[in-house]
């Protein structure tokens, strides 16, 4: 079936049926699925984040889901990276990147490009700073030598403030804050060669969706992953110890909480990340098409042949 755009987006609430649409495309189209979900990177937590099953990886090839260790801090700037790579090989097998996720600023970052020194996340400032009090700002000079040896030349070795705030960039991005200072990175795709849709949902049917994926998850096997997460007692504000349901499922572990608590929790939070994810696609995506799972397949569709 002959194909005029080069690329579809399909962003959307968690358990909104992303990956079901994907994968619809992907049979259609002859359509390689790619991850767009910051949770879904991690390996060793398959269930807990909802990626798609060894089943569902059969049907379509899936590029950049669990390729990155649970103990590492993965940032907006090396997604891109990984996601040009990912779409030079797809070019080069013919086939069409179908690009899925709940992240929103992995979405303007492919179509938009990323804004020089982009906002540090509040989980790793707060890390830093506390590493700033508690070891000294020779501890932190020392691993800024070895991250980022060009800006660290640049700076007095006792400069609290500046070293922290480099130190900050190059674990959040990747990148040394003399790189992001140089430029931005471009945008990977034309958004206007796209198919792209936001996933719409009734919200008593996305909450009763979020309560369902979330029953099966234990049946699967969440906690058995948790359970091993836990063991290799990684900093608690590492990104994938805050997976939705993770925090939750540890203190169940621990014995402070029932499994029915826990769960309750854990319901709670994805909830209110689902409602954070309609706001900021609202007021951050405002161009893109909205509509509801059983009418995007074929809205996408007839884009993809316009």
């Amino acid at each position: 079936m002959p194909v005029a755009m080069k690329a579809v987006l399909i962003a959307g609430p968690t358990a909104s049926g992303k990956s079901a649409l994907a994968l619809e495309l992907a049979d259609r189209f002859g359509g390689t699925v790619v991850n767009a979900d910051s949770m879904q990177v991690y390996g060793g937590l398959r269930v807990i984040t909802a990626r798609p099953s060894d089943e569902e990886e059969a049907q379509a090839p899936h590029w950049l889901y669990g390729h990155v260790d649970a103990g590492e801090i993965y940032s907006t700037g090396r997604w891109l990276s990984d996601v040009a790579d990912a779409l030079a090989a797809i070019a080069a097998e013919g086939r069409l990147p179908i690009i899925v996720g709940g992240t929103g600023l992995y979405f303007k970052a492919l179509t938009q490009g990323l804004a020089a020194v982009p906002a540090i996340p509040a989980d790793i400032r707060a890390t830093v700073r506390d590493r700033l009090e508690s070891e000294g700002v020779a501890a932190l000079y020392s691993e800024l030598i070895e991250r980022d040896p060009v800006t660290a030349t640049r700076l007095m070795p006792l400069d609290r403030a500046r070293i922290a705030r480099a130190l900050e960039v190059v674990l959040a991005t990747g990148r040394s804050l003399s790189d992001w200072h140089k430029d931005g990175l471009p945008p990977l795709l034309d958004a206007d060669r796209t198919a792209k849709v936001f996933i719409t949902c009734d919200r008593k049917e996305l909450v009763a969706r979020i309560e369902t994926r979330f029953g099966v998850m234990l049946e699967k096997g969440a906690l058995d992953e948790v359970k091993a997460l836990a063991a290799r007692r990684l900093n608690p504000l590492l990104p994938a110890m805050k997976a939705h349901g993770v925090p939750w499922l540890i203190r169940h572990l621990k014995g402070e909480l029932s499994l029915k608590e826990a769960t309750e929790g854990s319901i709670m939070d994805t909830r209110r990340y689902a409602k954070r994810q309609l706001t900021w696609f609202r007021g951050q995506m405002k161009d893109w098409p909205a509509a509801e799972p059983d009418t995007a397949l074929e809205m996408l569709s007839r884009n993809l042949q316009a």
